[in-house]
């Protein structure tokens, strides 16, 4: 069995991809409501704050300060996932080695996690997450995805309205804070 590392940083930042197990599904946003509940009652047993977050048809990006002293991000992942699938019907496929642990099949079992080092790593990581919509050929616009805190941002003047342009007048492919700065939109 592979060993999985995990960075405790107690009180630390850290950047997440959590994805469906059907990736073709689109669950996270035809659910939309139960996750954010799922995320709220979470919060309320176990406080974190998310300084932002994406949610995509099929998969989920966000980035968490831990409270001082707490690095348990692996509960609180835990009881999201089981808070959300508990409350979906029994449609989804399940594969033999989840049915022998009495497991549903919605998340997968993993997670991307990555130890935020720096601001610049956090602004990075923040720009991921508000561009990943476009990058994935969802929308032609940031601001026109709703489930994502960039409007947050917006709200707050941290970024432009129109940040990263309209790739649908221009067709230009997005990325990260480095790629943006080579396109000359920052």
């Amino acid at each position: 069995m592979t060993s999985y590392r995990r960075n405790f940083i107690l009180g630390g930042s850290f950047f997440f991809t959590v994805n469906l197990a059907e990736r073709k599904l689109p669950l996270l946003t035809e659910r939309l409501e139960l996750l954010r509940l799922a995320f709220r009652e979470t919060r309320q047993q176990h406080p974190f704050t998310i300084e932002a977050i994406v949610v995509l048809p099929d998969h989920l990006h966000t980035v968490w300060t831990m409270p001082e002293g707490d690095a348990d991000f692996p509960t609180r992942w835990r009881l999201i996932k089981s808070m959300f699938s508990r409350n979906l019907a029994n449609r989804e496929r399940i594969s033999p080695s989840r049915l022998a642990k009495n497991e549903r099949g919605i998340w997968q079992r993993r997670y991307w996690e990555h130890t935020i080092k720096d601001e610049i790593d956090f602004a990075r990581h923040i720009d991921y997450i508000h561009i990943n919509p476009v990058k994935h050929g969802l929308v032609g616009r940031v601001c026109d995805w709703a489930p994502s805190s960039f409007h947050h941002f917006v709200k707050r003047g941290i970024y432009p309205a129109d940040w990263a342009g309209d790739i649908s007048q221009d067709g230009s492919k997005y990325g990260e804070r480095s790629r943006l700065r080579e396109l000359g939109n920052e």
